[in-house]
């Protein structure tokens, strides 16, 4: 099963910005709908953005003007680019791959996460 890793959280000011990325170490990464999610303590997971395998971009409501998911295949890799954060924002951020090219269903596999922290 492939293997993800996170990286590029950290602790920003609000109206900041951040980069998260998510590697797959294996080439098969292309083909699966992939996601982010975040979880913040004492709330739920929740979705933030979702690209299927032919880039086809989904973000929840919070998301969509402020969070811009994309993909590098060539790469492994996936991107979330969080712009204007808000300490409502603060949260561990998981991406996940699905079980195939769309966001059918839960995802599969889990990366163990990123602190986001965004604070004055």
């Amino acid at each position: 099963q492939m293997q993800l890793v996170e990286s590029g959280g950290g602790v920003v000011r609000p109206g900041g910005s951040l980069r998260l990325s998510c590697t797959g170490d294996e080439n098969t990464f292309r083909v699966y709908a992939m996601g982010w999610f975040r979880q913040a303590p004492g709330k739920e997971r929740e979705l933030v953005a979702t690209i299927n395998s032919g880039e086809r971009k989904e973000y929840a409501g919070f998301a969509r003007a402020r969070f811009t998911i994309s993909r590098d295949n060539a790469k492994n890799t996936g991107y979330l680019q969080m712009n204007n954060l808000r300490p409502e924002d603060t949260a561990t951020y998981y991406c996940a791959l699905y079980s195939g090219s769309y966001t059918i269903g839960s995802p599969r596999t889990w990366g163990p996460g990123t602190q986001v922290t965004v604070s004055p």
